[in-house]
């Protein structure tokens, strides 16, 4: 019959059914990999991260307009004062006139080495501008029985005081500086395991000092003297006494 011959004929592939050759083939062959998406910053993170600048610039604008409580920046710098109460050691009743003050300025060159040393592994030096001033003043306490002698017509008076005397020194640390300052080797690494917390008592003192020298030239004391002499003529006068004589004795 002619199903019969038809049927001794090879199967015919049907187009998108591949045939069991086809398929143990391509069964042999491993899948090719899937190339992996190309990597990208997320835009959903963009977005959140300009959410929060905006909420923050929002914030700040509307804290500086005085319209939002100001909040407190948890790390600013915090300060504790833990100082002892101020101890009173004395009280003294002073009996001065401070009748001139002299200001000066010095600069101090002060430099430590060592001998057979290089400088740059033992040295220390330090230019220091010193600022300070010294009072001239007058201790009327000191003036003794019978300094004053008035006349017999009561139109003059004498007057006889202690010579002026120089105060104490006093460093303006405000206005006292370190200009520049030059160390070793060993003397930085001495500071970096023991550091001295008074290393710059000496250059204060021989600031002192010399402020000191300084206002013994000066002339302070003459017009200290002056001063006086002018300030109580004044006075005496306006109470009637048409001649003041003052003369200074040195104790």
């Amino acid at each position: 019959m002619a199903r019969d011959a038809d049927s001794n004929e090879p199967t015919r592939e049907l187009s998108g059914h591949p045939t069991g050759d086809a398929i143990t083939a391509r069964s042999d062959t491993p899948p090719e990999p899937t190339p992996a998406p190309a990597a990208r910053p997320t835009r959903g993170l963009l977005w959140v991260l300009g959410a929060a600048a905006l909420a923050v610039v929002v914030l700040l604008g509307v804290q500086t307009s005085g319209l939002w409580p100001s909040f407190r920046n948890p790390f600013a710098e915090e300060r504790t004062d833990r100082s002892q109460p101020t101890l009173l050691k004395s009280i003294q009743d002073l009996s001065r006139y401070v009748a001139a003050e002299g200001n000066y300025q010095v600069v101090v060159d002060l430099q430590k080495d060592r001998q057979y040393v290089p400088e740059f592994l033992l040295n220390e030096r330090t230019l220091f501008v010193g600022a300070g001033s010294v009072e001239a003043y007058v201790d009327f306490a000191r003036i003794s029985d019978g300094a004053v002698v008035e006349s017999a017509d009561g139109k003059s008076v004498e007057i006889k005081l202690p010579a002026p005397q120089l105060g104490e020194t006093n460093l303006d640390l405000e206005k006292s500086y370190v200009f520049a300052e030059r160390r070793g080797l060993l003397n930085r690494l001495g500071e970096v395991f023991g550091g001295d917390p008074n290393r710059q008592q000496e250059v204060y003192r021989l600031a002192e000092e010399r402020i000191t020298a300084a206002a013994r030239d000066s002339g302070l004391g003459a017009r200290a003297e002056e001063n006086t002499r002018k300030m109580l003529e004044g006075l005496l006068g306006s109470l009637g006494y048409e001649r003041v004589t003052v003369t200074y004795v040195t104790p």
